[in-house]
């Protein structure tokens, strides 16, 4: 009787370990995009809130508010960042007639070059770092 060898050779070990590196090498990088354009929506999200509350305010007070944490009667009472903490939300400038809040991106998000940063006005007009991002 013939004893079989039965296992794995170095050669095939190798040959596994480099095509796992590979794709990783391509999967990983493709990710990470995946999940910064995801965590736009936050900043997104953040504005639409924050201009939602400013016309409530307006109405009320015949004024925009340039107190983004300040509790209600006197402010809006608003996060100064969003809720994963990826975006800082700030009200750029405020008067009676306008008013102009920014998303900026924060921490990790930072990486996001194409997206940095995000506006709304009283408008409603939205522009971002890059046509693409609203």
């Amino acid at each position: 009787m013939l004893n079989k060898m039965r296992g794995v050779t170095l050669i095939e070990l190798v040959i596994v370990v480099a095509i796992v590196a590979l794709l990783a090498t391509i999967a990983i990088p493709s990710y990470r995009q995946f999940v910064l354009r995801s965590h736009r929506a936050e900043a997104k999200s953040a504005l639409l809130n924050l201009a939602a509350a400013q016309e409530k305010f307006y109405l009320q007070n015949n004024t925009y508010s340039d107190a983004l944490a300040a509790a209600p009667p006197d402010g809006l009472g608003l996060l100064a960042t969003t809720e994963g903490g990826y975006y800082t939300i700030a009200i750029d400038d405020a008067d009676a007639e306008t008013f102009t809040a920014t998303a900026t991106a924060a921490a990790g998000q930072a990486d996001d070059t194409d997206c940095a940063t995000f506006t709304i006005d009283q408008a409603g007009v939205r522009t971002a770092t890059s046509d693409s991002c609203w």
